[in-house]
């Protein structure tokens, strides 16, 4: 059974840093869509950045697009983020995606077949 596993939230003060980690586990799908997503209290959840494992292909949302990046460790089967410049706006619920059938169509919408339970980010001001 895939179980995709975050870890490395926290609270952290305005102008800090975070890495996210997100461990696949038994996820083997060579050629995958994969994502970070957040939904704040309120809020809709939103995508936050994706990145395709066959062609190292990313996308950023306008919001992180500069203070943002991922990365995929194939040998760790882990998937990162990290967000530099925290701001108290970026306090949201982090979720990691994953999904082998997107063909490259990573970003932008939520229609993935595999989730994380989350892992909580706040940024105090």
């Amino acid at each position: 059974q895939v179980r995709l596993v975050e870890s490395g939230g926290g609270s952290v003060p305005a102008g800090g840093y975070l890495m996210l980690s997100c461990f696949t586990g038994e996820y083997t799908y060579p050629e995958s869509c994969m994502a970070w997503f957040r939904q704040a209290p309120g809020k809709q959840r939103e995508a936050v950045a994706s990145f395709y494992t066959k062609t190292g292909h990313t996308d950023y949302a306008d919001s992180v697009k500069g203070r943002s990046t991922v990365a995929h460790d194939n040998v760790k089967k882990t998937f990162y983020l990290r967000m530099y410049n925290l701001k108290p706006e970026d306090t949201a619920l982090y979720y990691c995606a994953a999904d082998p059938a997107l063909a490259g169509n990573c970003f932008g919408h939520s229609r993935y077949s595999f989730w994380g339970h989350g892992t909580q980010v706040t940024v105090s001001s």
